[in-house]
């Protein structure tokens, strides 16, 4: 047994002490205290002190990194008694970190593919999750083992991009993240059988996988798409997912189409086209938070059909600026969308009539769909695709304005920071304000021609 397991064995222990948090009540964070204490000024050296000890630790002699784990655990036990978080998603969020280091540290003393990494972490932290879950429920309220399995899946991915997108060590804002996303999809309250479950993790997981081996999307972005795709289809139904997955494939495969003569003309994506997961967030966190909303519709005062038209219209929008975009690029004597001039191909807000009409297909497409599997009307399909076309257009007037150019105004500014960089209007925040625009258009025009009740 190599180190790098032991040590993720010696966390895992330690992570299993969230298992007393039903009997302990209040003092559910105690042991947790206990550890961290001892592990920032007790124990120095010695066997325990190389059993859980990261190699910046020995600089310091002082074990932080099992410090951090305990407390960022004993801070997440605290919103049990202070804020009424359910027990169950404190030790599920523990155990689903702890389990998934072990499994993660197991995989990569066999393989060190990343993929491989990444998904043990996901089985082993679902596996532990689920687990503590039932363990929680001989003596307190959990829920069904399908909503277990759903709970303990939706923290491992988001534990498991947490961990890629940022900084696979930090485990309290892993621990965190976790915990508030089980907070949150258990206040939802979803319903959805066994059955239900295992389709909809065989399904995402799945497309998933097969994004991965076609190279339209990366690791963080197969994880995304996995995680959106499971939230869409237990929260709103195999309808949305249908969407979501008519969008990522339709957008990966307009990626990689002619992908040479884009690269040689400059336009084409990095890493080979493949998605990452800023690139799926900015085209779907809108959508995302619709379909979030929408199962939240009964606790909100609103009724639940501008979700679903805000959902569609997000979606479309992505859809007809992924296809203009990829596809235009392949054609010359782009025009600027502001002015009408000539530009050079792949300049920002430069329009051709190729990539027009493909937009023009994909907010149609998303429409069409939009009327088979949600409840949209053939009316409601119409405003569909005039409000994916209106993101088209809104995409292409930011990225002529603002893409990619110093700003100092207030709200380029504002924008700017949307997109965590030095004042610069980036890509995903132009796709993320398009995505924005059309749902708000599309709920808006549902609402005002009584095709969705407020």
């Amino acid at each position: 047994m190599t180190w790098p397991l032991r040590r993720a064995g010696a966390f895992a222990l330690v992570g299993a002490l969230s298992l007393a948090a039903p009997l302990l009540g209040p003092a559910a964070a105690a042991p947790f205290v206990v550890v961290a204490a001892l592990a920032a000024f007790v124990v120095e050296d010695g066997p325990a002190f190389e059993l859980f000890a990261r190699p910046g630790d020995h600089e310091e002699r002082t074990l932080y990194g099992l410090a951090g784990f305990a407390l960022a655990a004993a801070g997440l036990a605290l919103f049990v008694p202070l804020f009424g978080m359910p027990v169950f998603v404190f030790v599920a969020s523990v155990l689903v970190l702890s389990g998934g280091n072990l499994a993660e540290a197991a995989a990569r003393q066999r393989r060190h593919e990343p993929v491989a990494a990444t998904v043990a972490f996901v089985v082993g932290g679902t596996l532990a999750g689920v687990l503590g879950q039932f363990v929680v429920g001989l003596a307190a309220p959990a829920p069904s083992p399908a909503l277990a399995v759903f709970f303990a899946a939706s923290a491992a991915l988001l534990g498991a991009l947490v961990r890629l997108a940022l900084f696979v060590r930090d485990d309290p804002l892993v621990l965190f993240s976790m915990g508030l996303l089980l907070w949150l999809l258990a206040a939802l309250e979803p319903t959805i059988s066994p059955i239900g479950v295992a389709l909809a993790l065989l399904v995402t997981a799945g497309f998933g996988a097969l994004a991965y081996a076609l190279d339209t999307a990366s690791i963080t972005g197969m994880v995304t798409g996995v995680l959106a795709g499971l939230l869409m289809v237990v929260l709103g139904g195999f309808g949305w997912f249908a969407l979501l997955i008519t969008f990522f494939g339709g957008g990966g495969l307009a990626g990689k189409f002619r992908y040479d003569r884009k690269r040689k003309r400059g336009l084409a994506e990095g890493n080979d086209g493949a998605r990452g997961s800023a690139n799926v967030l900015a085209n779907s966190a809108v959508a995302l938070g619709a379909v979030l909303a929408y199962a939240a519709s009964p606790m909100l005062p609103l009724t639940a059909s501008p979700f679903v038209f805000a959902f569609a219209g997000s979606l479309a929008a992505a859809m007809a600026d992924t296809l203009s975009s990829e596809i235009g690029g392949l054609f010359d004597t782009p025009r600027l969308i502001t002015t009408f001039e000539p530009v050079p191909p792949g300049t920002d807000g430069g329009v051709t009539w190729q990539g027009v009409v493909a937009g023009l297909f994909g907010a149609v497409l998303i429409a069409v769909l939009g009327f088979l599997f949600l409840p949209i009307s053939p009316a409601g399909a119409i405003v569909v695709a005039l409000a994916g076309i209106a993101g088209m257009v809104v995409d292409s007037l930011l990225g002529a304005r603002f893409e990619n150019r110093a700003v100092g105004d207030l709200f380029a500014g504002v924008l700017a920071g949307l997109a965590f960089a030095d004042r610069r209007i980036g890509n995903q925040t132009v796709n993320f304000l398009a995505t924005l625009a059309a749902a708000l258009v599309c709920a808006a025009l549902a609402a005002a021609t009584g095709l969705a009740a407020l």
